[in-house]
């Protein structure tokens, strides 16, 4: 197979990224240094709805049916409850499910294997990467494979590419280090719930996170000391303080130590880099995976463009830009978990102890949870004064739309609303706007696959998101606004078409 796009890694980051570039009928070959996949230990669980989207777009929905949609976040102090807080319940994927990386990554395996587009080829450790101007050129040991393209979605030891790459990745590890346990056990009234303990008689001035999983089981994380090695005498009581004496099955257990680092490009050349192996964040918000999937849908439909000629010069450098910003904002509100969860000076330890013991919910950090970012800086872009972004909104609540915010979803007959943007531009206009004049006008200006709807054929569609009469909307096929154009006419929604493919002269 002679491969459009070469995918280093085949974690679920690097499936997500082979399906998604398929799916656009792009050829992908996928490496992977270990000999064959990894199957044990829930790893990461907690899946986003946007992200659950994404894989149900890469033809993997099986991830939102299995997993176990948890509904409530119950937050203690010792042993008193400060707080609970629940999802928003909209849209038709659950706000967030739980279900083990280990099963995921099966549930990707097999699209893969129906994908004919996609080749994998494990114990292929990439040892080099060089690259000029039509392509580049990846060294395994003594092979030598070659693409337009490359993708890198190694993880965090990639650091042989990343130095090829000439990238930085810097930031810092932390000394404390985190037990997890996966058990099987019956707990009747946790299994469709979230709890974070702060300072439990039993694991005295640190944390403990419960997560429901499917099948009866429970992945529980310890928060321990740098120094503790856990012996099976140990989990074995640690799990018993929390569970009673109920019968229970130990299913996995592993330690670690959590990162907050990010490389300091995204895009060098011909190579993009995705997932752990440019940004790392503690794991208390579900940050990881949740904003790696995106990286990967953001690099495929821009590869895709690129390839199939329809990009202008600056949309793949709008990678870059688009998830570096994200990665950064994602390193800054863990950053303030962690000042809370881990202080450092007597002040911080005097605020988290005011906090906590004062019931003050509002200052109490135990990680917000992973969203999508939105693009509201991106050049591509197109912004409107009167449909600014206000902020984020308060935890668990979806986003009011505007110009670089995902396009919330909804039911329709027969599917979902985001499964429109899917295949290219989706322009939606309101009752006044001549959806003929507009798909002509488009036709003669661009060649990137578009489709033209009106507000009303889908009932509610208008209502829901706020819009206007004689108002275009403009959709990214990953389901962000690019524009939002009152009195609009064929013209600037052509500009803003031709923005958001990236015409316009190249930054770096």
């Amino acid at each position: 197979m002679n491969a459009q796009v070469i995918v280093v890694g085949a974690g679920p980051v690097g499936q997500s990224a082979a399906l998604l570039l398929a799916r656009w009928g792009i050829h992908v070959l996928v490496l992977d240094a270990r000999a064959k996949r990894d199957s044990t230990g829930s790893k990461s669980i907690c899946q986003q709805r946007d992200v659950l989207d994404i894989w149900a777009a890469a033809g993997a929905g099986k991830i939102a049916d299995e997993g176990l949609a948890w509904t409530t976040a119950r937050t203690y102090y010792r042993d008193r409850e400060l707080f609970s807080w629940e999802f928003e319940r909209e849209g038709p994927l659950p706000a967030c499910v739980n279900i083990s990386q280990t099963r995921t990554e099966q549930i990707l395996d097999d699209a893969i294997a129906a994908q004919p587009l996609i080749e994998v080829r494990w114990n292929h450790e990439v040892t080099g990467l060089t690259q000029d101007g039509s392509g580049v050129t990846v060294q395994c040991g003594q092979r030598l494979l070659r693409a337009p393209y490359v993708l890198v979605c190694a993880g965090a030891r990639a650091q042989r590419v990343r130095q090829a790459l000439g990238v930085t990745f810097d930031g810092e590890t932390f000394d404390d280090q985190f037990l997890i346990c996966d058990i099987k056990a019956d707990l009747p009234g946790w299994e469709n719930e979230r709890r974070f303990y702060f300072d439990p008689v039993w694991n005295p001035g640190r944390q403990v996170l419960i997560h429901p999983c499917p099948g009866g089981t429970f992945r529980i994380d310890w928060q321990i000391a740098p120094d503790f090695i856990p012996t099976k005498v140990d989990i074995s009581r640690k799990i018993r303080q929390i569970i009673g004496d109920r019968p229970y099955e130990l299913l996995w257990h592993s330690t670690y130590r959590f990162h907050s680092r990010i490389a300091s490009r995204m895009r060098v050349g011909r190579v993009l880099l995705a997932g752990d192996c440019a940004h790392l964040v503690a794991p208390f918000g579900a940050r990881g995976l949740n904003s790696g999937v995106p990286d990967a849908e953001n690099a495929a439909w821009k590869l895709a463009f690129a390839l199939n000629g329809w990009a202008g010069p600056g949309l793949l450098e709008s990678y870059h830009v688009e998830r570096h910003a994200a990665a950064l904002e994602n390193l800054e509100i863990t950053a303030a978990t962690m000042r809370f969860l881990v202080p450092r000076t007597v002040e911080e330890r005097m605020r988290r102890r005011a906090a906590l013991e004062g019931g003050r919910a509002a200052e109490v950090d135990s990680g917000r949870f992973a969203e999508p970012y939105w693009y509201v800086d991106s050049p591509l872009t197109t912004p409107e004064p009167t449909r600014p972004f206000g902020g984020r909104p308060p935890k668990g609540a979806l986003c009011v739309p505007a110009p670089g915010v995902i396009l919330p979803d909804m039911r329709l007959p027969g599917g979902r609303l985001r499964e429109l943007c899917r295949d290219g531009f989706l322009l939606l206009l309101g009752e006044m706007c001549d959806s003929r004049l507009f798909a002509q006008v488009l036709g003669k200006v661009i060649t990137v696959p578009y489709a033209v709807r009106g507000f009303a054929e889908i009932d509610g569609l208008a209502e829901r998101l706020g819009a206007g009469p004689d108002e275009a909307w403009l959709i990214r096929p990953d389901s962000h606004i690019a524009a939002i154009i009152p009195h609009a006419g064929p013209e600037p929604v052509a500009y803003a078409v031709r923005r958001a493919l990236g015409e316009e002269e190249e930054t770096a």
